[in-house]
């Protein structure tokens, strides 16, 4: 493997990581929100938005994660009929489809962050400001057009190194 493809594969890992990061921290935070508040009659303050904030959190950075490997929810029906040569241009033109659409939503999310933090919008207890949460939200959004910018390239260029998960499993690299 040549030096750029193991960064980018590092990359790649790091995002994945990030991603299971904020799904244990809304698990976490779901877990101890429910605990305290039947066994103890107690509310955490901001509870519920800060469990809004990180699930949008969760859900873009989710994006990221699923985005490079292809592992998300597919209708493979026609792809599953036709060449390996067809079955290649049908995943470069859904990846390049996948990467402008995406890219769109995150200009879009960056103009949300601008005008939260212009509005100074702020969770309902503890006056704490929201853009921050969704500054992280759209990063991950960012990674998911990085990713899926890498995925669109090694489709096109280097196909060896977009072998399904369960090839690569199997084959133990």
């Amino acid at each position: 493997m040549s030096r750029t493809t193991r960064w980018m594969d590092g990359f790649i890992d790091s995002i994945e990581w990030i991603a299971a990061f904020f799904i244990g921290l809304v698990a976490f935070d779901v877990f101890v929100s429910v605990l305290l508040r039947y066994f103890f009659n107690y509310t955490i303050p901001d509870a519920y938005d800060f469990g809004q904030l990180l699930l949008g959190i969760l859900i873009f950075w989710g994006i990221a994660a699923t985005s490079y490997r292809g592992t998300h929810i597919t209708v493979d029906l026609l792809w599953a009929n036709v060449s390996p040569y067809w079955q290649r241009i049908m995943d470069v033109f859904a990846t390049l489809v996948l990467l402008f659409v995406v890219s769109v939503q995150t200009y879009t999310l960056f103009d949300k962050v601008s005008t939260t933090y212009g509005a100074n919008v702020q969770t309902f207890d503890m006056r704490i400001p929201v853009w921050p949460f969704f500054a992280i939200a759209w990063v991950g959004d960012l990674a998911a057009v990085l990713l899926i910018a890498v995925r669109t390239y090694r489709l096109i260029f280097h196909p060896e190194l977009m072998k399904p998960v369960d090839e690569v499993s199997k084959s133990g690299e």
